[in-house]
């Protein structure tokens, strides 16, 4: 798999580079909490490199921290993941292992995807780091991108992004994935210009996958009815869905 095209977006100051392979009994260590992990990890995954160190010495953007995390430095790595892995379960597990907020290219077949999650300190452990939420794009051909994830690619580069903190810029990338996704319902890649903005965007992608998880649910229950009135019912209920669907995509 060619990572450059990804890779090269991202802009990586050349002192930032590290260019090590990340041995997988780290992963199995650290971020493999069952059995299963274990076998996914050593199955799964065919090479992880760890590509960067982004820290305040080499970007020249200030360290984070406050009551309920701490960034340091974030890692940039890369995954090359074999075709009969499952890659949503993967991507998450090395997040988990990987002590300092991620940056993760994962290739799975012809197709890479780029993923992010916030970390914060363990309210049950001291001194421990867990993950929040693994945001992750669709995999998508990097050689040949459409439109939308040329602009997405474009958008990436460090220097281009919020400055203020590590937090900040770490975010900044958050804010670029959730722009994709939106992107693929409206046909406009548009990352957000403010914390607001940000913010209502992903409440409205939240309410959209909602929208559409309660519709294929209810196409599932009016295919299936036999009574017409109960019938009738039911699709008047999607109608009116799909308008409020319609509605929330046009506000991304």
């Amino acid at each position: 798999m060619n990572f450059g095209p990804v890779i090269n977006a991202l802009a990586l100051p050349s002192d930032a580079r590290v260019d090590h392979r990340v041995p997988k009994k780290l992963l199995t260590e650290q971020g493999a909490p069952t059995a299963p992990d274990k076998r996914q990890i050593q199955d799964g995954i065919e090479e992880l490199l760890w590509v960067a160190a982004l820290k305040p010495t080499n970007i020249a953007v200030p360290a984070f921290r406050d009551d309920v995390r701490e960034y340091l430095e974030i890692a940039v790595l890369t995954a090359t993941l074999r075709a009969g892995a499952k890659p949503a379960r993967l991507v998450e597990l090395i997040h988990r292992a990987i002590p300092y907020p991620l940056v993760l290219v994962a290739a799975h077949g012809d197709t890479v995807s780029l993923s992010l999650a916030h970390k914060r300190w363990s309210q049950g452990e001291t001194g421990k780091v867990v993950i929040e939420d693994v945001h992750r794009t669709a995999p998508f051909r990097p050689d040949t991108p459409t439109a939308q994830e040329a602009s997405f690619l474009a958008s990436l580069a460090v220097s281009s992004l919020p400055s203020r903190d590590l937090f900040a810029l770490y975010q900044g990338w958050l804010d670029r994935v959730a722009a994709l996704e939106a992107a693929r319902i409206t046909g406009t890649f548009a990352p957000p210009d403010s914390a607001g903005r940000a913010s209502a965007l992903r409440d409205g992608l939240d309410t959209h996958a909602r929208l559409q998880r309660d519709l294929a649910l209810l196409r599932a229950k009016a295919g299936k009815e036999k009574q017409l009135n109960r019938r009738v019912e039911l699709n008047l209920e999607i109608k009116r869905l799909e308008a409020q669907l319609g509605k929330v995509g046009s506000q991304l």
